[in-house]
């Protein structure tokens, strides 16, 4: 199973991923569980990945991103989970993936240069801010109100489980400047320091806890209307359109955290020992490994269709929706099944598998919950 890849790579992505692996090894895994109890990793671990050549794929060189396409970007986060043992950790360090798109897709030059940029360089730190307290999957319900007011937008309201939100220089959010649901969204840049944004408190996770998770008030919080991404009232198809670059994303975490969940699981079973043999000697452990290798290989062959269609151009909100659910149920069985082989010893901490399962349990929910995702595909389906 270790050897398995997806159908599109090519050997730019084999080199990417040993790039990725050596950063990771270096960088990451000698911090991982000091990382988890602290509940972050330092910020300069975003300048340590720009120089390693891993922060800006998929981004055009001219906004100073390192080229290449999503599934650069894919690979390269799947090699740095396997390698690093930090899903947190390489989820923080992402949280730009979701953040900039729509301001390199909709935004003027300027604002590439002033937002995207320093990102990229791991200058400054980016997240995405859409879920509301009242307001989760269901978009058209956000309440965060930018009245204009001159040169100026007034923004008032607030976003709960922001990703990197306690440290975010740059924060791509989503506002309602028109009348209610989709046709009144806009998205507005916020930055660190303006007055009347405020980090309300950093949440305690189950999982991902090395990655801050936040919670931000907008109190007449004065944003300039050169931040505005894009036309006014016109981000809900970009909210739209983020969407499904997301979800790959999260399904593509969902396989490497079950491959990283499997390989721990084989390396077990293969010195723990039970009545005079290892457990692999048994059947019962054998199967148990056949079947989550099947289904990992499953999810990833529909992850891999996802990417490659994803970067013909295709429109693709069904798919990466189905991929996201077959990914996320695959990574939950595939967690669970690795707590249980290792009996006891998958309940401590210290081992690999117990931060995987805890982990896998947001993949459900967050970027849109599983039943939200049937939605979407039952109404592309026209039923």
């Amino acid at each position: 199973m270790g050897t398995q890849r997806y159908l599109f790579e090519t050997d730019d992505h084999a080199a990417l991923r040993e790039q990725a692996r050596r950063f990771a090894e270096r960088e990451i895994r000698p911090y991982a569980r000091q990382w988890e109890d602290d509940g972050g990793f330092p910020v300069e671990l975003a300048r340590k990945a720009a120089e390693a050549g891993l922060l800006g794929l998929s981004y055009p060189e001219s906004a100073g991103g390192a080229g290449g396409d999503i599934t650069h970007a894919l690979v390269a986060s799947e090699e740095m989970v396997l390698a690093g043992h930090c899903v947190g950790a390489v989820a923080g360090l992402g949280s730009h993936a979701i953040a900039l798109p729509p301001i390199v897709r909709f935004g003027t030059p300027q604002q590439i240069r002033r937002f995207v940029t320093p990102v990229l360089r791991g200058e400054r730190i980016a997240s995405l801010a859409i879920t509301e307290p009242g307001a989760g999957s269901d978009v058209a319900s956000i309440r965060t109100r930018a009245v204009r007011d001159g040169d100026h937008y007034v923004v008032d309201g607030s976003k709960t489980f922001i990703t990197s939100g306690t440290r975010a220089d740059v924060v791509t959010t989503a506002v309602r400047t028109g009348p209610a649901q989709h046709a009144g969204l806009s998205l507005i840049v916020v930055e660190r320091g303006t007055p009347g944004f405020s980090v309300a408190r950093n949440l305690d996770k189950m999982g991902w806890r090395s990655s801050d998770t936040a919670e931000l008030v907008f109190e007449s919080c004065r944003v300039p209307v050169s931040n505005l991404i894009g036309e006014e009232n016109a981000g809900f198809l970009a909210i739209m359109a983020n969407f499904v670059s997301e979800r790959l994303y999260l399904a593509g975490q969902c396989v490497a955290i079950a491959e990283l969940a499997y390989r721990e699981s084989v390396a077990y079973a293969k010195q723990r020992e039970a009545f005079s043999r290892t457990l692999m000697g048994f059947q019962v452990t054998r199967h148990k490994l056949a079947e989550m290798a099947t289904r990992i290989a499953a999810a990833r062959a529909l992850t891999g269709e996802l990417a490659a269609r994803y970067v013909r151009g295709e429109s693709v909100p069904s798919l990466a929706a189905m991929a996201k659910n077959t990914a996320s149920d695959m990574c939950s069985f595939v967690v669970d099944q690795a707590v249980q082989i290792h009996g006891g010893y998958g309940y401590m901490r210290e081992y690999t598998v117990e931060r995987l399962y805890r982990d896998a349990r947001l993949y459900p929910i967050g970027g849109g919950t599983r039943e939200i995702m049937n939605e979407v595909i039952a109404k592309t389906e026209g039923y």
